[in-house]
């Protein structure tokens, strides 16, 4: 339900549960991080869904058996930020939950029109990852962030490119083909050249 497709370099991860909102389940969530954190030879990296969501966040019963608390979620999101190479979630819809995390770790974000932005993980009673607090607050301040984290505000696609949630909305038929234009500039992630870009531009590299 995760599918990597990879060309010349640029690295493709689509989730592919559409039936489940495209729900995570454990096992998704593992394998997500484990692409992240071997993607040190992309040039580039694009994140996106099927379907008219990106992602509803973790699978309901696994996260009543312990997956909303599983510390994969930060480890998938450390993994996308600590990559030099260009990272792009290119959001085909609605993102929810913890699955805010991967996005909001990518440096650049790009949605359909139709995209909502929401994190009701403490309207649930969990605690929202470590770093996407941090992460959320500074693409779009403080107050923002508790609106979103604390009372559980639904922003939509138009008022999230306002705050700078996003950076672009594209129609759904061009998403992926704006995410690939946009990464089709990018360094190989092992030059200096990367490395000191991604330095320069806050990133934490290794």
């Amino acid at each position: 339900m995760i599918e990597l497709m990879r060309d010349d370099g640029l690295w493709t991860v689509t989730i592919n549960r559409p039936d489940k909102a495209n729900s995570l389940t454990g096992d998704m969530l593992a394998e997500l991080a484990g692409i992240a954190e071997s993607a040190t030879e992309a040039r580039a990296l694009i994140l996106t869904g099927t379907g008219k969501v990106f992602s509803a966040g973790a699978d309901l019963d696994e996260a009543r058996a312990g997956l909303a608390k599983s510390e994969v979620w930060e480890r998938l999101s450390g993994a996308i930020a600590r990559l030099p190479c260009l990272t792009v979630a290119a959001l085909n819809g609605t993102l929810a939950g913890g699955a805010m995390g991967m996005a909001l770790a990518c440096d650049l974000r790009i949605a359909v029109p139709g995209a909502k932005f929401f994190y009701p993980v403490m309207k649930l009673g969990f605690l929202p990852q470590p770093s996407d607090p941090a992460r959320l607050m500074a693409l779009v301040g403080p107050s923002r962030a508790k609106l979103i984290l604390m009372a559980g505000q639904r922003v939509l696609a138009d008022e999230a490119l306002q705050i700078g949630l996003i950076d672009r909305i594209v129609e759904p038929e061009a998403l992926l083909g704006t995410a690939r234009d946009l990464t089709a500039n990018s360094c190989a992630a092992h030059s200096d050249i990367a490395t000191g870009i991604a330095r320069l531009c806050g990133k934490p590299v290794d």
